[in-house]
């Protein structure tokens, strides 16, 4: 078994780059970042020996570099995690891990012909309110579960449709494929997979060629539903998700910071029904789950484990993205 920390190469140093290098804890180290913006990719090495490339290749040669994190511009997220893979490296990629579901072909295939690891970073799995939730469900508390219902959403910035996220070719969509690939791995991850894809998106205030807005209705095998809506016109930022079993139900709200505190209410259905019996935690402190996802990844190599969000989990997501953008006439996103 391993017993020194992995060596870290992070590739993409923006906001997200920067917060895996934050989190990397006591397993792993960083030793090379890569940007084609030099001066973000010097950030986050600092005066350390960490290796700083402007150009991402170099980075994947290193043999001190057991991990590859990728966290760019969704285009060449499919291209560097399958260059990575053929270079022997496990990687740790940022959702949606592609803008297509067909862009993920190889790097299935390249991963089982190289024998590495691959976990998407759908962080949300990680934060201690959903967690709790996924615990709640597991001891049957719940009961069968019917349905779940969830927004997401933020207000924007000005100039937001000038940004990366607004153009198709680097971001392969808008909302959908940015907050609505979360909601979608959360439903997926509560109830299994969605049989029947119902959905909409649409452009409502943002002067962009992208969604700004998206409507999904999903279900799977047994009629569970997700009713699902992701959001950039939210204004006030949002998160909120209810899961309903025929023994009770749990409330999600918040994801902390401008979120709001991350909350959960768990409703237990009494035998003579009427109101029911009610538990909340809070989580005001700091947001953990950067470290718990990569100390979970860590695990999945060390045990050689199959990671628990993985690369068919994206493409399933993305595969709903699709047939939704399709059905809304948004060409350039499918």
């Amino acid at each position: 078994m391993k017993k020194k920390p992995f060596g870290i190469g992070i590739i993409g140093c923006g906001l997200i780059g920067k917060k895996r290098a934050r989190s990397l804890g006591q397993g792993g180290h960083l030793v090379a970042c890569a940007d084609i913006d030099i001066n973000s990719a010097q950030s986050i090495a600092g005066v350390s020996n960490v290796k700083v490339f402007k150009d991402w290749e170099p980075l994947l040669k290193l043999s001190e570099v057991d991990i590859v994190i990728v966290a760019t511009f969704h285009d060449t997220l499919a291209q560097i995690s399958l260059e990575a893979i053929k270079e022997g490296k496990h990687v740790f990629v940022e959702k949606p891990a592609a803008r297509f579901a067909k862009e993920l072909n190889p790097v299935i295939k390249a991963s089982k012909q190289y024998g590495v690891k691959v976990h998407v970073g759908f962080n949300h799995r990680y934060h201690r309110s959903i967690r709790k939730a996924r615990e709640i469900i597991d001891e049957g508390k719940l009961g069968e579960l019917m349905f779940t219902r969830a927004r997401y959403g933020h207000g924007a910035r000005i100039g937001y449709d000038e940004e990366w996220r607004s153009k198709p070719n680097l971001s392969g969509g808008g909302e959908l494929i940015d907050q609505g690939a979360h909601l979608i791995d959360l439903s997926r991850w509560f109830f299994g997979e969605f049989t029947e894809v119902q959905g909409f998106a649409n452009t409502y205030f943002w002067k962009m060629p992208v969604d700004d807005n998206g409507f999904m209705l999903l279900k799977t095998h047994k009629k569970q539903v997700a009713f699902l809506h992701v959001s950039c016109t939210e204004w006030k930022n949002l998160f909120s998700m209810e899961i309903y079993g025929d023994k009770g139900k749990i409330e999600l709200s918040g994801l902390g910071g401008s979120y709001g505190i991350e909350k959960i209410t768990w409703y237990n259905l009494l035998p003579e029904m009427g109101p029911p019996e009610t538990v909340c935690w809070e989580y005001p402190m700091e947001d953990d789950s950067w470290e718990i996802e990569l100390a979970e990844f860590y695990e999945d190599i060390l045990l050689d484990r199959c990671p628990a969000s993985g690369l068919d989990d994206a493409k399933a997501a993305l595969k709903i993205i699709e047939n939704i953008y399709l059905e809304s006439g948004y060409d350039n996103c499918t």
